[in-house]
């Protein structure tokens, strides 16, 4: 099929089965599994993920590739096994299509301009997936993981509601078109809300966006747009947390007693 990608939509399609294996495995995939994919492309991945025996709801925005995809797999269409959704993953509601909270997965090579938003989306949904495996751009997925041991609004936000690992870079040669960095497949798995059982999801990351307003400025001096400096500093001794500290360096225990105590006080 001769498809050329669309810049606009941040179309770059894998063409690496070898990645495609590591996404299946990283996802532990098995014939039970029902999966929702965004954007399939040509379907390299899709493919894969049929051939386990999952049910896979693929969402693609482009239209252009609706006849392509519904051709390729008919009979898994047939079988009520592949269900092609013409759509704008950010608009996508999962009730829609019988998805339930933590009876999915979420795989996808998603456009790299969206990461933010499509993790944002489905980790603060309250029909949020069991996991998601993203193939997202390198720097990102190690921003996540805290790979150079400091953190972002980003890191946090994804550990609020699950746990992060980063399962192997993907080179950019992978991908056609060639996109100008490299990859990285990432897994986020135990997703849940448990953290925020009796605590306010939305106070919390009002405080650590707060925290992170001015990156080179000690997070007690940030604080001060939330509450008075003297109650920040008593709470930070209460805790045993230097008036030097930066945001980067707290953990996600501590920004959650930061708020407990900012909320409670």
């Amino acid at each position: 099929m001769q498809f050329h990608s669309k810049k606009s939509l941040g179309q770059n399609f894998l063409k690496s089965k070898g990645a495609v294996r590591e996404i299946i495995s990283a996802g532990g995939v098995i014939s039970n599994d029902t999966i929702l994919e965004i954007g399939p492309g040509k379907g390299i991945l899709t493919e894969q993920l049929l051939q386990t025996g999952a049910k896979v709801v693929a969402v693609e925005k482009d239209d252009r590739l609706t006849n392509f995809l519904k051709e390729k797999f008919a009979d898994f269409i047939t079988q009520g096994k592949f269900e092609f959704v013409n759509a704008d993953i950010l608009e996508f509601n999962p009730s829609r299509f019988m998805l339930h909270t933590s009876c999915y997965k979420l795989v996808a090579n998603i456009p790299y301009y969206i990461t933010g938003e499509v993790i944002r989306q489905f980790l603060t949904n309250n029909i949020q997936p069991k996991l998601m495996v993203l193939m997202v751009q390198k720097e990102v997925a190690q921003r996540i993981c805290s790979k150079d041991g400091k953190e972002s609004i980003l890191s946090i936000s994804v550990k609020a509601y699950g746990n992060p690992k980063y399962i192997n870079t993907i080179k950019a040669k992978f991908f056609s078109p060639i996109p100008r960095v490299d990859s990285a497949i990432l897994l986020i798995d135990d997703i849940s809300k448990k953290f925020f059982d009796n605590f306010d999801e939305k106070g919390f990351f009002d405080v650590v966006k707060a925290g992170f307003a001015h990156k080179r400025k000690f997070l007690v001096n940030n604080l001060e747009k939330i509450t008075e400096k003297q109650k920040i500093v008593n709470i930070f001794d209460k805790l045993l947390i230097p008036l030097t500290a930066r945001a980067e360096t707290i953990t996600l225990a501590q920004w959650k007693d930061i708020t407990f105590n900012i909320l409670s006080t």
